[in-house]
């Protein structure tokens, strides 16, 4: 798709809600979530386990600023669309290892030993330029934490040296913790200490961020390719033994799509009295405003024998985490404001911009907003993602000019895709004015090489608005 240029948006609008009502009524996929206060749902790396009628989200607790440690978060959902946070489940240390002044902490997996009931959170620590990766453990007597943090995990008189971690529970209930690049180990039947290093370095694994699980009689290992935080085509191996032989079975999803711009973290079963859907969990990282721009990407992993893949995307869905059925949901906005409808004004520097089969503007410029006036009880906003896009700012103020929401939005892709880049929280029924205009900064990841991944520009895009 060939997008000509780009511009900024003021929107006003009227939203009607009342607060306990649920910001969600599916999973919606690639955009910023909210819990019910408005406040971003913030768990990257992230992992759920179910305890009792409720999932829990474990995930990285990030800043808008830097990769400074913030602590690993812990939310509640009762249907896997709406998130309670519920605490910062493990903050960081007063000093050395996972303090917010001298490391960072990725990846955080939470699992429940069988044999002592404690709740175990591993993680990978390292120092702030990445050169003392471990994988460490903290351990709690309550779901929700506080977790106390242990130190490194051991295997003997050694310690695990290594970054992209993820866990795995097998039938049984012995736990392990995989490695990117081809390695798991055997936990102890106390879950605090390594006992077996049961594949050492396979190289056809040899991939990051890995997530594992199993389906009847087969395992199954999602691994994305070696580009940072850059999203790239993740690929899936099977094998019918941890210890393997593992074969390469090719893309999750479709090649060329980025695995719908995402990098995994995580599959979780949801066993229902009908079926099991398995969710994969992945993420779009968005360095530096980790908290307010970056968005996770869930979907239902279609199963063919013993092949898995994500044929097509899933922009809104639900899932009945009763019976384990999920189902694709299109959203149904009240009615829909094209980006050259007259209840859009501008200001500043717009373009109009054209591609397959969508029409937007676009806009760069420090000067360029655009608004609307409407009435419903939230409001999305569309556009056209890509490589040369970057942060947008947002701002939803009612007549009087208080301000009800305030954040970003990430307009980048590697992939060129038109679809859905925010929904607001809900809010109080009322007339409101929504502010959309560019930032002139964007999304960026330097790795220890040097070499840079991210935008190469500052656009943001407007193609429709949806109301609620």
């Amino acid at each position: 798709m060939q997008i000509k240029h780009l511009v900024v948006i003021t929107i006003i609008l009227t939203a009607c809600s009342v607060h306990n009502k649920k910001n969600y009524q599916s999973v919606i996929t690639g955009i910023p979530w909210y819990t019910k206060d408005g406040n971003n749902v913030s768990a990257h790396g992230a992992n759920i386990i179910k305890e009792g009628d409720k999932f829990y989200l474990f995930g990285e607790y990030k800043n808008n600023d830097n990769n400074r440690f913030e602590g690993f978060s812990c939310y509640s959902s009762s249907d896997l669309m709406n998130w309670t946070f519920e605490s910062i489940a493990m903050p960081p240390n007063q000093s050395g290892r996972l303090s917010s002044a001298e490391c960072i902490g990725e990846r955080p997996k939470v699992m429940k030993c069988p044999s002592t009931g404690e709740f175990i959170m591993y993680m990978h620590a390292d120092s702030n330029n990445y050169t003392n990766p471990a994988v460490e453990y903290a351990v709690s007597n309550n779901i929700t934490g506080p977790y106390e943090y242990k130190g490194r995990l051991m295997f003997g008189d050694e310690y695990i040296k290594r970054w992209d971690m993820g866990i795995f529970q097998d039938d049984d209930g012995t736990g392990y913790v995989i490695l990117h690049h081809g390695d798991i180990y055997k936990l102890a039947n106390d879950y605090k200490s390594v006992v077996e290093h049961v594949l050492k370095h396979d190289k056809t694994l040899r991939t990051e961020s890995p997530a594992v699980f199993k389906h009847k009689d087969t395992y199954y290992w999602i691994g994305s390719g070696l580009t940072g935080w850059e999203r790239n085509d993740n690929y899936y191996f099977t094998a019918k033994s941890l210890t393997g032989p593992w074969t390469n079975r090719g893309a999750v999803a479709p090649e060329g799509t980025l695995t719908w711009n995402s990098q995994s973290t995580f599959v979780f079963p949801v066993v229902g009295n009908k079926t099991t859907t398995f969710i994969y969990m992945g993420d779009r990282w968005s360095f530096p405003k980790q908290r307010a721009t970056a968005t996770y990407v869930w979907q239902p992993l279609i199963f063919n024998d013993d092949e898995i893949s994500m044929p097509e995307y899933h922009e809104s869905w639900t899932i009945n985490v009763e019976t384990g059925v999920w189902k694709d949901v299109p959203m149904k906005p009240s009615y829909k404001i094209a980006y050259n409808d007259e209840a859009v004004s501008y200001k500043g520097l717009w373009k109009d911009a054209e591609g397959d089969d969508t029409k937007s503007k676009r806009a760069n410029t420090k000067d360029a907003t655009a608004s609307i006036s409407f009435k419903g009880s939230q409001i999305a906003l569309r556009g056209v993602a890509s490589i040369d896009c970057g942060y947008g700012h947002i701002i939803i103020k009612s007549p009087k000019g208080e301000t009800v929401h305030d954040t970003w939005v990430d307009m980048y892709s590697n992939k060129t895709v038109e679809g859905l880049q925010y929904m607001s929280p809900m809010l109080p029924e009322g007339e409101y004015i929504l502010t959309y205009s560019p930032t002139q900064s964007h999304w960026y990841w330097t790795e220890k090489s040097g070499k840079q991944w991210g935008s190469i520009d500052t656009f943001i895009s407007f193609s429709e608005a949806w109301v609620f």
